[in-house]
Parts: C-alpha cells; structure tokens; sequence
C-alpha cells in the first residue's frame, strides 16, 4: 500500500525534481500549473489555497474533503488518500513531476541546440531576437 500524500512527501519529492524542471519555480515559465491527480477517478484538480485562491505551488490545503484523510491539531490538513499525486497541468493536460521535468528539459535541449545553430551561422542570440 503507497503512503497517503503529506507535506514531507511534497518536500521530498522537491528535493528529487529541483533541478530537473519537475518543480514549479522552474517550469512555470513553460505554462505549467502546480496540480493534483487522482489515480482513481482520474480527476485533475489546480492547486489552491483555503480560500480557494490558486497557489504557485503544491499546497493541500485547497483540496477536495473527500480526499483528506488527516488534518494537524489546528484543522489543516495534513495527509491526502495515497492514490492523489502532485504534477502540473499545462494547456488542459496533467503531467506527473517526471513527466513535466521531461518536457522542460526537452525544452532546454531545444532552446540550446537552437542556440548553437545561430552561433554556427554567425547569428547571436542577441540578433536573432530582431
């Protein structure tokens, strides 16, 4: 049985992502939305906070009831059902962390082989903007 979704989890899972584009300081400026999946009903959910306000990033204060299965003494929540998983959506598609993180590092591979290209033209990156 998976674990259920906690702060620690989320923090641990950023520490495995940081640097990889799988967290949402380094892929938000590709367009993706910090967001939560259940594996269950295959339902999508943008991260919020209490109230209800989108949160830049991973928070679980914002979820569905029905997916919390512990809150701390002071009625936050504090674990969500195993089966919910953090990631992102982007253009109306759920991505996992490894997903996203691969997304953005074939965005990066791109941009530099782009980059490379223009200087073996003789182009800056600079001039190609214009």
């Amino acid at each position: 049985m998976n674990q259920p979704l906690t702060h620690t989890v989320l923090s641990a899972e950023n520490e495995i992502f940081t640097g990889r584009g799988g967290v949402s300081r380094e892929n938000r400026c590709r367009g993706f939305i910090p967001a939560f999946y259940d594996t269950h009903s295959c339902q999508a959910i943008v991260s919020r906070f209490a109230n209800g306000a989108p949160a830049p990033l991973h928070v679980l204060e914002g979820l569905p009831e029905e997916w919390v299965v512990a809150r701390d003494k002071s009625g936050r929540v504090a674990a969500v059902k195993d089966f919910v998983i953090a990631g992102f959506i982007q253009h109306g598609r759920f991505y996992t962390r490894e997903q996203a993180a691969q997304a953005v590092s074939h965005y990066w591979v791109t941009r530099a082989q782009e980059s490379e290209e223009r200087e073996g033209n003789g182009v800056s990156d600079n001039e190609s903007r214009f």
